[in-house]
């Protein structure tokens, strides 16, 4: 029986494609997904979260995979909607996720709140971002008002 990734300090991305294999898409959006997978030479499964990330400065898009361990109950209650698992209110145990060099490290969350409401103003600039791109207006007016829609919420946070 292969080694489960729980042991490994590292892992690099071949080897998590080759191991790692889709069961169920849960939730999918133009940014961000998740789905159950599970690695085929151990049989455990994850909870695979991706994110993609738009640099307003250059245009660039940085990629963020992210894998939670579940157990076989979190399967089922993820599967049939009992239980929640969004990223990151739904994440407090060690998970894998992807760093430089094509590795994927193991994070643990531990209790930063200073970390989950960063990632939640950053997700909601991003939110606002792809919004106001869609919506095609780019006069200076219109950026002005993004700009201080921008700055309202960064003094509430």
């Amino acid at each position: 029986m292969a080694e489960s990734l729980n042991g490994w300090n590292k892992i690099h991305q071949d080897v998590l494609q080759e191991r790692i294999v889709p069961i169920r898409t849960i939730e999918e959006s133009e940014t961000e997904s998740y789905e159950i997978v599970k690695d085929k030479e151990t049989g455990e499964h994850y909870l695979r979260y991706y994110y993609m990330h738009l640099n307003i400065a250059d245009g660039s898009r940085e990629h963020y995979n992210q894998l939670l361990p579940l157990d076989s109950d979190d399967v089922i209650g993820i599967m049939f909607g009992e239980q929640p698992y969004r990223y990151p209110e739904h994440w407090r145990k060690k998970f894998l996720r992807n760093g430089p060099e094509g590795y994927y490290v193991w994070f643990d969350p531990g209790e930063d709140p200073d970390r989950t409401e960063d990632e939640a103003y950053g997700r909601w600039l991003a939110e606002r971002l792809s919004s106001f791109k869609r919506d095609g207006r780019f006069d200076p007016e219109s950026v002005q008002k993004l700009l201080d829609e921008i700055e309202r919420r960064g003094r509430q946070d």
